[in-house]
């Protein structure tokens, strides 16, 4: 009896490591037309979520029954696009660059699987090149690296500005973009199931205020990835907070802490290189002492500033890639996050509705069932017949209704 046990669990692990071998249909690339988003000759919406976990679970063969979880129920709620890391870098488990130049095959199959099964099952993904915090390695691994080699950097932010370590980055974009899939057989460059790239999650540069330095960073990386991949669509991972392009709106709407973040929205964004414009909402994070009434007027401020923005000036379509509410947030309520989540959506919804700029929204975070340990205060289990989660599918009806209706 232990024996047909052990056999039968071994059938389903082996199961469960070739799940999304088999390809989907064959989908086209997102592109962009104007504001909008464009698939297969139609208007295409961004209605997703954050899951920068993907990889690390499909390292092991044994829990990527986890990413075909999240995927089934994202699609049966009408969700369109996952937003996850493209990134996991130095001496740390599960990396994925282990040192310039040097990766970890199985954690590269982990990536190739949850590119491999998001195609089977009909998700798009927006994929990260590297991330701004210490988090996961970072720039800061890139200039502890360079450092280690012997360059002379004297903070993280020499990440923008040291050539060696850009040659580093450049490297990673290469190697990722150029990577067969080994699922697939498919180049990720060649690859429909990817929506985009984007250059690093929340670049900031505090070291230089004035935001030349991340413009430069971003004026060379940009058509840099383009130069590799021209199939795909780029954008930058930006919070959104306003520089000295826009005075006006760094006054009127940013935090003052973002002031000093060396970033600029509008001059971030309006480069031919860059498809499309990012920004976050972390009003939680951002503001952790406004009561829920100021907290929603703020998200309305900012997401409707930044439509106007994306629409009028960078003429763009922009995505709300992270937004959310904690548990660990002062005063925090279930009804106090569905608030967030019904504002949010309803701007979104407003403009998409008259062909605006608002492209969708991604909100953080998924996990699935049984993970506890990624679990965090914002995190959302689609299977959970919660408030909150009807919420998201009702929006994604809608948007799924007005994609249908505009491509009449």
């Amino acid at each position: 009896m232990k024996c047909l046990c052990f056999i039968v669990l071994l059938a389903i692990v082996i199961a469960q490591s070739y799940v999304g071998v088999e390809a989907a249909p064959s989908d086209g690339f997102v592109s962009r037309n104007g504001v909008q988003f464009i698939l297969n000759g139609k208007p295409f919406y961004a209605n997703g979520f954050n899951a920068y976990w993907l990889a690390y679970e499909a390292t092991d063969p044994t829990t990527r029954f986890k990413i075909t979880n999240v995927f089934q129920n994202a699609t049966s709620l009408g969700l369109t696009i996952a937003r996850t890391w493209g990134f996991r870098d130095g001496a740390i488990y599960r990396a994925l660059q282990t040192a310039p130049g040097s990766y970890d095959e199985q954690t590269f199959q982990g990536l190739d699987f949850v590119i491999a099964e998001a195609k089977r099952i009909g998700i798009k993904l927006i994929i990260l090149l590297v991330n701004n915090w210490d988090d996961y390695g970072g720039k800061k691994q890139y200039v502890d690296w360079a450092r280690s080699k012997g360059e002379v950097v004297s903070s993280n932010d020499d990440f923008y500005r040291n050539p060696v370590i850009k040659d580093f980055y450049k490297n990673h974009v290469k190697t990722v973009l150029n990577r067969v899939n080994t699922f697939t057989k498919v180049a990720y460059k060649d690859e429909p199931a990817i929506m985009a790239w984007q250059l690093m999650n929340e670049p900031r540069c505090g070291v230089d205020k004035s935001g030349k330095t991340l413009m430069d960073w971003i004026n060379e990386m940009a058509p840099f990835v383009k130069s590799v991949d021209p199939n795909h669509l780029l954008s930058t991972g930006h919070e959104g907070f306003y520089g000295d392009s826009s005075p006006e709106r760094k006054n009127s709407l940013n935090p003052v802490s973002a002031n000093t973040v060396g970033a600029d929205f509008i001059a971030n964004h309006n480069i031919d290189a860059i498809d499309f414009a990012s920004m976050h909402c972390g009003s939680d994070l951002w503001f952790q002492r406004l009561d829920q009434n100021s907290r929603l007027a703020f998200i309305k401020r900012w997401l409707e500033g930044h439509i106007e923005d994306a629409q009028n000036i960078l003429k763009k379509p922009v995505i709300l890639a992270e937004f959310g509410l904690g548990s660990d947030t002062p005063r925090y309520t279930l009804a106090n996050r569905d608030g967030v989540f019904t504002t949010t959506y309803d701007i979104i919804y407003a403009s998409a509705q008259k062909g605006g700029s608002a492209a969708g929204a991604l909100f953080w975070e998924v996990i699935s069932e049984g993970m506890s340990n990624f679990a965090g205060p914002s995190s959302i289990i689609l299977s959970d017949k919660s408030s909150t989660v009807n919420i998201i599918s009702e929006h994604a009806r809608k948007m799924g209704l007005l994609g249908e209706t505009t491509r009449k």
